[in-house]
């Protein structure tokens, strides 16, 4: 949770917390850990009787929509059968891009090949021509 957190802004955060909070901030922390500890047990008893009513083995990860039906009401087979005209889709895209890439890159080398063998002459500077001098 505080990974992208050094320690400086750690004790910022601490510090203001004291200034908000004062005295009362260790008994703001264990209302906020018990709240926590109350959610947790309401997690857990809501997939107790999830996988009572149904029947089966319920993990608190398996109550996300797709993880669910992937799980319990679709077989290998009928996952496969969803999935094999969107993955032919998905390779025929791969396909088409990767050639389009290829092309680029080939297009970017010739310019690149074109560039160093016909070297740019630098403008030569104007002549001027003195017409008294005839």
């Amino acid at each position: 949770m505080f990974e992208n957190l050094n320690w400086w802004e750690i004790g910022a955060l601490l510090m203001l917390a004291l200034l908000i909070f004062g005295e009362r901030l260790p008994k703001v922390i264990g209302d906020g850990l018990r709240m926590l500890r109350g959610l947790r047990a309401m997690a857990q008893n809501a997939t107790t009787d999830l996988s009572r009513e149904l029947g089966t083995d319920i993990q608190l990860e398996d109550l996300h929509p797709k993880a669910f039906i992937r799980k319990h009401l679709l077989s290998e087979d009928d996952e496969a059968a969803i999935r094999k005209p969107l993955q032919n889709l998905f390779d025929d895209v791969k396909q088409d891009l990767n050639g389009v890439k290829s092309e680029l890159s080939d297009v970017a080398a010739a310019a690149d090949i074109k560039k160093k063998a016909e070297p740019v002459e630098s403008p030569r500077p104007a002549q001027r021509f003195d017409l008294d001098a005839t």
